[in-house]
């Protein structure tokens, strides 16, 4: 059996992949099914997904499996015949990505968790076997022509605040589990009107539409493979496309272009931009938007103390990054710092 994990660092994992020079689709998919021994079910994943060279992030849970992958194009049907042997995955929807402008991924990460997506929800009552019914893009596209009915927005305000539905409402929030309360209090008042929920892939919306449903709301829908597969089924049947600006991913690309509309600002210098970067200081990393002025500017960092700090020696830049809290840190105009004065 091959290894189980990678042997190698994630720089040569990086140079190797950038150098295979084959076609490669990304893909999501996710499912939520019984998984009895989630180690068992990512160990054999990891095993045969390897040889394929197929890259990129799945996490495993007893609630199912939530996936995004770069897959080589003459892999692909060895992929879809190996899922395909668990009766819950056969013929699964895979979204495939809007835009392919570079690899997503360059190295292959399956992690067993407690759950697909992080919810917080502790009701030992709640179930997803109560949930929300899904809508195609024309059946979105009919609905929304109504005004009572509402389109909620169930990712994090970094995604919004790039790209939307228009006329979606926001849940401003940085994280999944402060959303699903958020949403419930929100619209305690709308019980019984129309709300379809969407969000990326689809796998955040599909549990907020349960656990509305088990709050008491009525008409409860969700967007069927989110928003990937709304602009795809738009773009193959000639249908109007109500999704504006960019739509945010979490791989390399960190967004799809949808349309041309900029709907966001540098967090910078505040001029039209809706381009997400990562802080070159690795002990910041800070997720953020930055035109490229800015970024020549600041050399790719967010702010001029982190200019200073990348312009420290190896070791230096060592000290100052041991002990630093690696959790992603997400710009939040709530906690705006001062970044050139």
């Amino acid at each position: 059996m091959a290894p189980l994990h990678n042997r190698v660092t994630r720089k040569v994992l990086k140079e190797k992949a950038m150098n295979d020079t084959r076609p490669r689709v990304t893909l999501s998919f996710y499912q939520y099914f019984e998984i009895s021994d989630p180690q068992e079910f990512r160990d054999e994943w990891y095993n045969q997904l390897v040889k394929w060279d197929v890259f990129g992030r799945i996490y495993v849970a007893r609630e199912g499996i939530n996936a995004q992958v770069s897959c080589p194009q003459d892999q692909l049907d060895n992929l879809k015949q190996f899922m395909d042997r668990y009766p819950e995955l056969i013929n699964l929807r895979l979204n495939k990505a809007i835009e392919e402008r570079t690899n997503s991924f360059y190295v292959l990460d399956i992690k067993v968790r407690d759950k697909i997506v992080a919810d917080g929800i502790g009701d030992p009552h709640f179930t997803m076997n109560n949930k929300g019914r899904y809508v195609d893009a024309p059946s979105f596209n009919e609905m929304v022509k109504d005004p009572k009915t509402l389109v909620i927005d169930m990712r994090n305000h970094y995604e919004y605040e790039v790209g939307h539905f228009k006329n979606a409402i926001e849940i401003p929030s940085d994280t999944f589990r402060e959303q699903l309360p958020m949403a419930v209090e929100m619209f305690e008042g709308e019980k019984e009107r129309n709300i379809i929920m969407y969000c990326t892939g689809g796998i955040r919306c599909e549990k907020a539409s349960a656990w509305m449903l088990h709050k008491g709301f009525k008409n409860v829908f969700h967007l069927e493979g989110g928003i990937i597969h709304y602009v795809n089924q738009t773009r193959e049947l000639g249908l109007d496309n109500h999704f504006v600006g960019k739509n945010f991913v979490f791989d390399e690309r960190l967004g799809e272009r949808i349309t041309n509309d900029i709907l966001s600002s540098c967090h910078i210098c505040g001029s039209p931009c809706d381009t997400h970067v990562n802080c070159v200081n690795s002990a910041c990393h800070l997720l953020f938007i930055q035109c490229d002025s800015c970024k020549q500017k600041l050399e790719g960092c967010c702010s001029k103390e982190c200019l200073s700090v990348m312009h420290l020696s190896e070791e230096e830049q060592k000290t100052i990054r041991k002990g630093t809290d690696k959790g992603r840190n997400i710009f939040n105009k709530s906690r705006r710092r001062k970044q050139t004065n």
